[in-house]
């Protein structure tokens, strides 16, 4: 087994290396002087079962492309199989046609990787589900569920005193799951989105008063629908705040509303790396999904279940 990376989150591929007792192979993954990726795998990986790590963050094109040419060199190279470990999946959002002329960008993605020559996918927490089946390769799809519910194990003496929350209707499964595995009760923020980056809180949709909510999601991009939700929650006489989101995006002036906003703390993952502003910012704090992505790889090379990692 190898492991290789490209430059999207070259932190979290050194600490999946770490947890498996690995070095990552060496391998040239630069830009000439025009933008165009090029790539030189430095060790031999024939017959090799090889792993690359790279989130579709941003600059979401210039990783994706990272990621195919790789996969091109590897195939190239004789690798007996490539998996492409994709923690955070872009264009994710993009999965159906909101309106005439658009399009599925998600699944266009899929097609890219699939033809440039990946056996497999490994991801962490798809917006949606159904993306799964837009590959015609296997994907296996990790849930960072088990490593959230430890997280709030560590820092609640009760954890079933929260309230867990989803942020929209759309996320209730989701949030459902975790408030079961806590045994915590659920809430629901309804909010009508009148256009993209924007939401309108509506209603919630629960008993959250003078209880600690903790609001669940997969993605905080511009961090608008996270500190709207946080402001309903206080003013329905929610005691405190606090968020948990597996993939941070932070896009725009999502910091300075974190920071300027009710909650306490947002805790989102390393599957997209940590700039130094959101390191800096006194209510995000990172958890690693390294563990859990090391894991995973260890069964997939050994051909053992991954799924049983979730019973």
């Amino acid at each position: 087994m190898k492991l290789l990376t490209g430059n999207s989150n070259i932190s979290l591929a050194q600490s999946v290396a770490e947890c498996l007792d690995l070095e990552l192979t060496e391998a040239m993954v630069k830009r000439f002087s025009d933008e165009e990726v090029f790539v030189e795998i430095k060790e031999n990986v024939r017959g090799e079962d090889v792993f690359i790590i790279q989130s579709t963050s941003y600059p979401a094109n210039d990783h994706i492309m990272e990621l195919l040419v790789c996969m091109d060199a590897l195939k190239r190279a004789s690798a007996r199989r490539v998996t492409a470990v994709v923690p955070y999946y872009g264009y994710a959002r993009q999965d159906r046609k909101p309106g005439p002329r658009t399009p599925i960008t998600a699944k266009l993605v899929a097609n890219l990787i699939t033809k440039a020559g990946a056996d497999r996918v490994l991801t962490i927490d798809l917006h949606a589900g159904q993306i799964q089946g837009f590959f015609d390769i296997p994907v296996d799809h990790l849930l960072a569920r088990p490593v959230i519910v430890a997280d709030i194990q560590a820092h609640w003496d009760n954890p079933s005193e929260l309230v867990i929350v989803s942020p929209d209707v759309g996320g209730v499964v989701r949030a459902r799951s975790l408030a079961s595995r806590i045994d915590a009760d659920l809430a629901i923020v309804d909010k009508r989105r009148e256009r993209a980056g924007v939401s309108e809180v509506m209603n919630i949709i629960g008993d959250v008063a003078g209880r600690h909510c903790v609001l669940f999601d997969d993605i905080v991009d511009s961090a608008g629908t996270l500190c709207n939700a946080a402001q309903a929650l206080m003013e329905q006489g929610a005691s405190g705040v606090s968020a948990y989101v597996t993939h941070g995006v932070l896009s725009g002036k999502a910091i300075e509303r974190v920071m300027n906003s009710s909650l306490q703390t947002l805790v989102i993952s390393d599957t997209i790396a940590t700039t130094p502003a959101a390191k800096d910012c006194k209510n995000i704090r990172v958890i690693s999904m390294a563990p859990l992505l090391a894991e995973a790889i260890r069964r997939i090379s050994e051909e053992t279940s991954v799924s049983s990692l979730f019973d």
